[in-house]
C-alpha cells in the first residue's frame, strides 16, 4: 500500500523490497482519460496509484473490475508505482501539465502547489455524496480555502508504540500522559538495562515527529496554524520545542548507531521494537506492519500505543493530532466517472473490506467499528475525536521547507545545531518559497 505520510517512504523501502517500477497497466503515454460520456461512448479512466504491495496490490484491481462489470461503457487504467518512482513520474507530469485522471495525492504543500497550476478539479459539490460519508479530520489534508481536492481512502496519526513487557521490568505504571512523566519513563528504562527509544536518525523524518509534536503540545494549534500563514517558526514554541527535543537527546535515549540507522531497514528503528531491543518508538499506524516485516517478529499483546503527552504549561491539548494519510485527488479534464469510481472504491462494502485487511485506517464514518486490534481502534477513536489536526510539517509545506524541517531537526538531535538555529533554518527556507 504506500504509507500515508511518507510518499517518500512507502512502507517504506521495506515493503517494496527493492522494487522501482511495478506497473498494473502500461505507463501511461498520455494522462487524462478519454471522456466520451456525453454522447454514450466508451470511457477510459487513467488512474495511478501506489499499490504494488499487498492487500491494496490485489485489492484495487478487483475493486476496478467490480466497478467496470457495472459500467460497461468504463474502462479502468490503473498504473501502480512504487512511492519514489510516483514522486518522480509526478514530477514529470505536473511539469507537462497533464494529469492522470485519478492519482495518489499525501495533500499539503505539494498538493497546493497543484492547484495554484490550475491542474487539480475542485471536488467540494460534484463529489459532495462521497465526502459527506468521510470523517472531518481525513479530509482536512486536501482542503484550502474552504474546498476540497482529494477523496480520502486512509487516515492516521503519529504516536508512540511501545513494548508493555519493557515498561513493566522498569516499573513504569502506565503511558506516561506529560512530558516531565515520558522522561522519567526514559530514565527508569535506562536504570532498567533497556533502550529506550529507536529512532532511525539517517532517514531524518522520523526525528522531525518530536520536533513539531512538542511545538504542538506547547503553541497549541494557534501557533501551527501561524507559521503556516507567516512562514515564520521563529515564534517562542518552536525554540521551546528543540529546546525539550534537546533534553531528551541529552539523556542519550536511542539506540546505538541511531545516527546510521534507516527507519525500516535491518537493524533500525522498527526492528529494534519489533525484535525487542527497544521500548518505544514514536511512529505512524503503519509501525506495527512495518516491525514485523522488519523484525520477523511480532509482539502481539506486547504492544501498546499512546499519545504524544502534554507539556506542563503548554496550549495545546492531547486531543491535538499530528498525522496524514492517502487521497485521491482528479485531474482538472477528468471525466465524471472518475468521481463515480472515487465513490465506488469508498463504498461501505468497500471500506470495511479495506479496513479489516489491517492495512487501512477508515475514513468513512462509522467504519472504525470494522476494526478489532486494539491499537488501531485507539488511534481511530483518537482522530475521531480529534480538536485539531496538523499535517506532517515536511509535508505540509512546499518540498525544500520540509526538507529544511528534517535536515535541522536531525542535526539539534546530533548536537550540531541549537534550538534557536533550527528555526532561523527554517524560517529562512520558508521565507524564500
Amino acid at each position: 500500500m504506500g504509507i500515508p505520510h511518507r510518499p517518500r517512504r512507502s512502507f517504506l523501502t521495506a515493503l517494496s523490497a527493492g522494487a522501482v517500477l511495478i506497473t498494473a497497466a502500461p505507463m501511461l503515454a498520455a494522462c487524462g482519460g478519454d471522456d466520451d460520456s456525453e454522447s454514450g461512448g466508451k470511457v477510459t479512466i487513467e488512474w495511478m496509484n501506489i499499490a504494488t504491495t499487498e492487500p491494496s496490490q490485489s485489492l484495487f484491481p478487483k475493486i476496478a473490475k467490480e466497478f467496470e462489470a457495472q459500467n460497461p461503457n468504463v474502462t479502468v487504467k490503473a498504473t501502480a508505482l512504487e512511492n519514489e518512482a510516483f514522486k518522480s513520474k509526478m514530477t514529470a507530469l505536473v511539469a507537462s501539465g497533464d494529469l492522470p485522471d485519478i492519482y495518489v495525492t499525501w495533500g499539503g504543500g505539494v498538493l497546493k502547489q497543484q492547484i495554484d497550476a490550475g491542474l487539480v478539479k475542485d471536488i467540494t459539490s460534484e463529489g459532495s455524496e462521497v465526502l459527506g460519508t468521510m470523517t472531518d479530520v481525513s479530509k482536512k489534508p486536501y482542503q484550502f480555502d474552504g474546498k476540497t481536492y482529494a477523496v480520502p481512502y486512509d487516515m492516521g496519526m503519529v504516536g508512540f508504540w511501545y513494548n508493555k513487557k519493557h515498561f513493566e521490568k522498569a516499573g513504569i505504571d502506565g503511558p506516561p500522559e506529560t512530558w516531565s512523566q515520558f522522561l522519567d519513563a526514559v530514565r527508569k528504562l535506562k536504570d532498567a538495562g533497556i533502550t529506550p527509544i529507536a529512532l532511525g536518525g539517517k532517514d531524518k523524518w522520523p526525528g522531525h515527529y518530536y520536533w513539531s509534536y512538542l511545538a504542538m503540545r506547547i503553541g497549541g494549534m494557534q501557533a501551527m496554524e501561524q507559521a503556516a500563514q507567516s512562514n515564520d517558526f521563529s515564534a517562542a514554541p518552536f525554540v521551546q520545542a528543540g529546546e525539550k527535543l534537546k533534553e531528551l537527546a541529552d539523556l542519550q535515549p536511542f539506540q546505538q548507531g541511531f545516527q546510521n540507522a534507516g527507519y525500516d531497514t535491518p537493524g533500525g528503528q522498527a526492528a529494534s521494537v519489533g525484535s525487542g531491543k527497544a521500548a518505544m518508538e514514536l511512529m505512524g499506524q503503519w509501525a506495527p506492519t512495518v516491525q514485523e516485516d522488519a523484525s520477523g517478529k511480532k509482539l502481539g499483546d506486547d504492544l501498546g500505543f499512546f499519545p504524544f503527552p502534554t507539556v506542563e504549561g503548554g496550549q495545546g491539548a492531547v486531543t491535538d493530532v499530528f498525522g496524514g494519510g492517502n487521497g485521491f485527488a482528479v485531474s482538472k479534464d477528468a471525466p465524471k466517472e472518475a468521481l463515480d469510481f472515487l465513490a465506488f472504491l469508498m463504498n461501505e462494502k468497500n471500506e470495511r473490506e479495506m479496513v479489516t485487511s489491517g492495512a487501512f485506517m477508515p475514513v468513512v464514518k462509522g467504519a472504525e467499528s470494522a476494526l478489532d486490534d486494539p491499537n488501531r481502534k485507539m488511534v481511530a477513536e483518537a482522530l475521531n475525536n480529534a480538536g485539531g489536526f496538523q499535517l506532517y510539517l515536511d509535508q505540509a509545506f512546499p518540498p525544500a521547507v520540509g526538507q529544511e524541517v528534517n535536515d535541522s531537526v536531525a542535526s539539534l538531535i546530533a548536537g550540531k545545531k541549537s534550538a534557536q538555529q533550527v528555526t532561523e533554518s527554517v524560517t529562512k527556507v520558508a521565507q524564500t518559497q
